[in-house]
């Protein structure tokens, strides 16, 4: 573990209880995972939704109602509970549904506690790949290194455009918003780009491995257990318009030397 658990802040205290409910979590996705008879219902947005989905979730409220039971919750499954909304827990119990139900392991659980609405604890767990990053404010961003044992993370200090590699996560995201014609100018200007999908590449991001990550359609549980992470890790991570809101539906994260480069590259205006 980190040093985040000798600190007497009420935030340690949190971070603490967001690993602790991460590893729950990593105990009922991955007991359902790749297995032949996972149930698998389609939701009135006709997104799919797994037993495993719906059983995390539940697993970790279970904990948040019996140790937390003032906080309200958000969760992409059963949505919001709770009357406060100054300390709220955002849960996306499985992000990558899609990939969990083909039984490719790139799929996370995101734990978040956000206070008055800002992102102050944040966990990304991938046990299929045997990952998890964590971060609170002022405590830094971690992850477990290759031997168990917890090691800090920070941004790339790439200053250039031209050298920086991306992830733009879909073709299907730019083209909803009609953005194509700019992702295909990004990807020309940058070193590389790739399009990895979901919690991961902003975990590469926050380990120096990528300058930019880039999202739209994206829910408050899609992204508020990523943003304390990259901001721990020495990133910037806002929304697509510059702003820090959470319900945006979008977001643009980067390893912040190159973060109002990128947003005014991606806002110049596209000439015939």
């Amino acid at each position: 573990m980190s040093p985040i658990d000798e600190s007497p802040s009420s935030l340690s205290d949190d971070l603490a209880l967001a690993l602790r409910l991460a590893d729950a979590a990593d105990a009922v996705a991955m007991a359902r995972f790749d297995a032949s008879d996972l149930r698998i219902d389609t939701k009135p947005d006709r997104t799919h939704v797994t037993e495993a989905d719906l059983a995390t979730e539940r697993a970790i409220r279970e904990i948040l109602d019996a140790e937390r039971p003032d906080d309200a919750i958000l969760g992409e499954e059963y949505g919001t509970t709770g009357d406060t909304v100054r300390r709220r827990w955002v849960i996306d119990p499985i992000d990558g549904t899609h990939n969990y139900m083909r039984g490719i392991p790139i799929w996370a659980t995101l734990i978040a506690l956000t206070v008055d609405g800002v992102p102050q604890v944040g966990v990304v767990s991938q046990p299929a790949l045997g990952r998890r990053w964590w971060a609170a404010t002022g405590h830094g961003a971690w992850t477990n290194g290759r031997d168990g044992e917890a090691r800090g993370i920070h941004v790339s200090g790439v200053d250039e455009i031209a050298h920086a590699s991306i992830s733009f996560q879909s073709i299907e995201q730019w083209d909803d918003v009609d953005l194509v014609p700019t992702l295909e100018r990004l990807a020309r200007a940058v070193w590389r780009d790739r399009g990895y999908g979901d919690a991961l590449p902003y975990m590469w991001l926050a380990e120096g491995r990528l300058e930019l990550v880039a999202e739209f359609g994206v829910k408050e549980y899609d992204i508020a257990a990523i943003a304390p992470i990259v901001r721990e890790a020495g990133g910037r991570f806002s929304a697509f318009d510059g702003s820090e809101r959470l319900d945006a539906e979008s977001s643009l994260a980067t390893n912040g030397v190159l973060h109002d480069a990128f947003l005014a590259f991606l806002h110049e205006t596209d000439t015939p």
